[in-house]
């Protein structure tokens, strides 16, 4: 899945700055976000065939039947979650590590959880590699959370959900937002604020399309 060797050159660096240019005229305008964006070498987090499309704003094929998101996607999440330096931070579904970064490099304190095993065991070796750490990447079934590290600042889901899971709502500090895409061939994203113990802000920013969010382990 990733390079065993890894090059980032000008050129690359170029790609991304225009990169950062497309997400930003397409309405991402957090400065740290679109920083993060101009920073990471995507091209690291995709199989070298697809080098060439890295810098493009098109999600791509992983391993596991999985897909790294659209750069867009990726910043226009990370924006919804108004994340301050040192927040706690839940990530649904690691996949290729990519969105973890951005989390990393916007300050945040990254919990993720990932599904497929084979993911799961790649980008916790890659990631590590890169000198991205989050506080803790678990192999388990992303529609439970991580109950043991809540409550969290933030929750963001990073695969389709058919619907809400209510154990996320739980996860959150009062305060706290989840992002998540919700339905079925198309989603809709979702930002969710948590007012009170029993209150809940929810409010709808467009369609959007990701693989699904799987339940149970392999």
């Amino acid at each position: 899945m990733y390079f065993s060797i890894m090059k980032d050159t000008t050129r690359h660096q170029g790609k991304r700055r225009l990169l950062a240019q497309i997400v930003e005229k397409k309405g991402v305008s957090n400065t740290a976000v679109l920083d993060a964006i101009r920073k990471i070498p995507r091209h690291f987090f995709m199989d070298s065939s697809f080098e060439d499309h890295a810098y493009q704003d098109k999600a791509f094929p992983i391993a596991a039947d999985q897909t790294i998101s659209q750069p867009f996607t990726v910043g226009f999440q990370t924006e919804l979650l108004e994340i301050k330096k040192g927040d706690k931070i839940l990530e649904i579904g690691t996949g290729s590590g990519y969105q973890t970064a951005v989390l990393c490099e916007v300050g945040a304190k990254v919990y993720s959880i990932e599904r497929q095993q084979e993911l799961f065991r790649k980008t916790k070796n890659f990631l590590s590699k890169l000198g991205y750490r989050p506080k803790r990447l678990t192999f388990g079934d992303g529609y439970l959370g991580m109950p043991e590290f809540a409550p969290f600042d933030g929750i963001i889901v990073t695969a389709g959900a058919p619907y809400i899971p209510k154990p996320l709502l739980a996860q959150l500090k009062i305060g706290g937002k989840l992002v998540i895409p919700v339905g079925d061939e198309v989603q809709t994203m979702i930002r969710i604020v948590r007012k009170t113990q029993t209150d809940f802000e929810k409010k709808e920013y467009g369609e959007f399309r990701f693989v699904p969010l799987l339940e149970d382990k392999n």
